[in-house]
């Protein structure tokens, strides 16, 4: 089918979401199946699945990057996004979902809400993504379609509600009842090509009458009229249509969240593919997007129209072996047609659309242009980064950009040999401009390469990469902790740069405030200088040298964080200031600051999740307490326990090896970065004894 031929409102931007192993890529490859874009659903364990092509993703079993596919169902276009579950990708969770207007959300029947599933859904809320629910692996033994029900109701929202109720349990399951028609649809084998639809089985009627009638009362909420209708003549006056109608209001409006559950290989995918085209948002259902005028700083909208100025955001770069940089786009507004020149909001800076590809998974197809409401990658861009809006240079618009956590691991790496050098500094900028929580800098006094991420499966990706892509050789350090430090207590402290070396000298005097910030604020510079004591033209250097001086660290060479800075004194000469004394007078105060405001260690503490047999559980929190571990909640979770703790990351480091031996291979973990706290003075002591040798 011809995509310039479907209209915006048959247009679906999707993402698959879900905790590692819940079976996200399974289900992509069945919707791909089902949809004929591909011939037969590729296994994740044999490393043949469509859109984890990456050789590391097939190793693994794990999705890596979000991979983008287009593929058509009954008259509707849907681009999906099938995104990484472990944590230390949430990025390509955060950035896809930015441009998504709506999301599958798949659970394993097996395990019902796990770590990450929280973590994505709370990343969806943040951007207000209409969501269905997908409880997968409920034909397997252990999996229960109501047990994950009830756990989405107490970890999730209580407003999720069956569309579908399941016929059978584990390996009898065979169909769903569908709750709005009232209708079975049954198969004989989950490979079979089409659902028999008939009644509903005799010993399900009653509870499927029950659940009807909760879905009808949530959903006729929405609508006063409805409402109405339903008061005065009850379930039997609202037609399959309007309900229909309100229940798409109430998922648009994020009101509720409607489930179904099934195998994703099956053909039961089917009807979910259905209730994507039915009950998620089209572009237009998102209405406009908002943004800022570069020039004013007004702020302005853009509709999803093709006849609208061209507004983009740039989502995603990836470095491709056949055509190189690839950029993924989002378009809101106007059209992006190859050829064409687009200002890059962020530079200002005019750039040429050379081609524009649509992507399936790792292949490509190339068009002539994508439009409002669509995604695709475009090719020949030099300078876009991830966030960055591509828009109409006549009339531009900077749409909001997506932030990324600063990531908490740190390795030394150093190239094998010579030739690996200059190689490996290329290798490591590609990455880095694909994946925005994966940082590169040279520590200043080592001189040594220093690569950070968000753990250490991402590290250990990022250099795999770097082996089998650009063929660089390297040898990688213990991984580091990213410590930070911070200040307790509020200073007043002189900073005068003076100096004479015959003819004209140097000459900045400044008075510093320096003191703590809110947690999360960062650095803040603030100027109250009265009258003309300090020139405007030297205030900025001020500002310059005192941000310099903080990311350089006091204590032990760590970036100081949440800290204001306020210049309110000083003075200056005629003749011998300028802007540079002014620039080192700002960092001498700003160190002397920082080193008598009671300057204190910080360290990133990770919230860990652990399940385990019961038997194992007493090992595990001793295990977990020797790490300077906080247990915060033990419970009960299908059939196992789940630990939940606050520990130091620098205590974590190998924890997945040494918690399969202490419980046999039977308990499985999860670690996000939960914030950064004080390190306590013995422990702050040692890590400043190793920094200084």
């Amino acid at each position: 089918m011809a995509a310039q031929n479907i209209p915006l409102n048959k247009y679906r931007n999707i993402g698959i979401i879900a905790h590692i192993d819940a079976g996200k890529t399974t289900t992509t490859e069945g919707i791909l199946y089902r949809t004929g874009l591909s011939h037969k659903i590729g296994a994740v364990h044999e490393g043949e699945t469509t859109t984890d092509w990456m050789e590391q993703e097939r190793e693994r079993g794990i999705t890596i990057t979000s991979a983008a596919v287009t593929c058509f169902w009954k008259d509707h276009k849907i681009n999906i996004i099938d995104t990484p579950g472990h944590i230390d990708f949430t990025v390509e969770v955060e950035r896809s979902l930015r441009v998504l207007d709506g999301a599958v959300v798949v659970f394993d029947g097996k395990m019902g809400v796990e770590a990450q599933t929280e973590t994505v859904w709370r990343q969806a809320n943040k951007y207000g993504v209409p969501r269905i629910c997908f409880i997968n692996k409920i034909n397997q033994t252990g999996g229960d379609f109501y047990k994950s029900l009830e756990s989405l109701h107490q970890r999730l929202s209580r407003r999720a509600l069956p569309i579908h109720l399941p016929i059978g349990h584990e390996k009898e399951i065979n169909g769903v009842i569908d709750l709005v028609n009232m209708k079975s649809y049954t198969y004989n084998d989950f490979t079979d090509h089409e659902l028999i639809e008939g009644e509903i089985p005799a010993d399900m009627l009653e509870k499927s009458k029950n659940a009807r009638t909760l879905l009808v009362e949530a959903a006729v909420e929405a609508d006063d009229a409805l409402f109405e209708k339903y008061l005065d003549g009850g379930e039997a006056s609202i037609t399959e249509t309007e309900l229909k109608q309100a229940i798409r209001k109430s998922v648009l409006t994020g009101e509720f969240y409607i489930v179904t559950g099934g195998d994703g290989r099956g053909v039961i995918v089917e009807k979910v593919l259905d209730l994507v085209t039915e009950y998620l948002p089209s572009p237009i259902d998102i209405g406009e997007v908002w943004g800022t005028q570069p020039k004013t700083g007004d702020e302005i909208s853009r509709k999803a129209d093709v006849n609208e100025p061209l507004a983009s955001l740039a989502f995603k770069i990836a470095t491709d072996p056949f055509v190189g940089r690839l950029i993924f786009v989002r378009v809101y507004s106007g059209k992006l047609t190859a050829g064409s020149y687009i200002l890059n909001a962020s530079t200002g800076d005019k750039e040429r659309i050379g081609r524009i590809v649509r992507m399936h998974a790792d292949k490509r197809e190339d068009v002539s242009e994508v439009v409002a409401g669509d995604i695709a990658a475009v090719v020949g861009l030099k300078n876009t980064t991830t966030g960055t809006t591509l828009t109409d240079p006549t009339n531009p618009i900077i749409l909001e950009s997506i932030e990324f956590p600063e990531p908490p691991v740190s390795i030394a790496i150093e190239p094998k040999t010579k030739a690996d050098q200059e190689k490996m500094s290329l290798a490591l900028g590609r990455l880095a401009e694909e994946d925005p929580t994966f940082r590169v800098h040279t520590d200043q006094e080592t001189g040594q390469t220093i690569i950070s991420g968000m753990g250490e499966l991402h590290l250990e990706i990022i250099v795999d990469r770097m082996k089998r892509e650009f063929k660089v050789e390297a040898t990688v350090g213990q991984p580091q902790v990213a410590y930070r430090e911070t200040i307790k207590k509020e200073v007043e402290i002189q900073g005068k740069y003076v100096k004479q070396s015959g003819g004209r000298g140097q000459y900045g005097d400044v008075w510093l405030r320096v003191a703590p910030n809110e947690t999360g604020k960062g650095f803040e510079f603030f100027d109250e200088i009265k009258g003309g004591v300090v020139p405007q033209e030297y205030r900025k250097p001020v500002r310059e040298g005192a941000e310099e001086t903080l990311k350089g660290g006091v204590i032990a060479g760590y970036p100081v964080v949440d800290v204001k800075v306020t210049l309110y004194d000083g003075s200056y000469h005629d003749v011998d200031s300028n802007e540079m004394a002014f620039k080192m007078a700002g960092s001498m105060a700003t160190k002397e600051g920082v080193k008598k405001a009671s300057p204190v260690l910080l360290e990133p503490i990770m919230k860990v999740e652990v399940l385990t047999p019961e038997e194992f559980m007493g090992d595990v929190i001793g295990d977990l307490n020797g790490r300077r571990g906080r247990i915060e909640s033990m419970d009960d979770r299908m059939g196992a326990k789940m630990v939940t703790a606050m520990v130091p990351l620098a205590s974590m480091f190998g924890y997945t090896t040494d918690l399969r031996s202490m419980t046999q291979g039977r308990a499985a973990s999860t670690m996000e970065l939960a914030q950064y706290e004080e390190v306590p003075p013995n422990v702050a002591a040692d890590v400043i004894e190793k920094r200084a040798a």
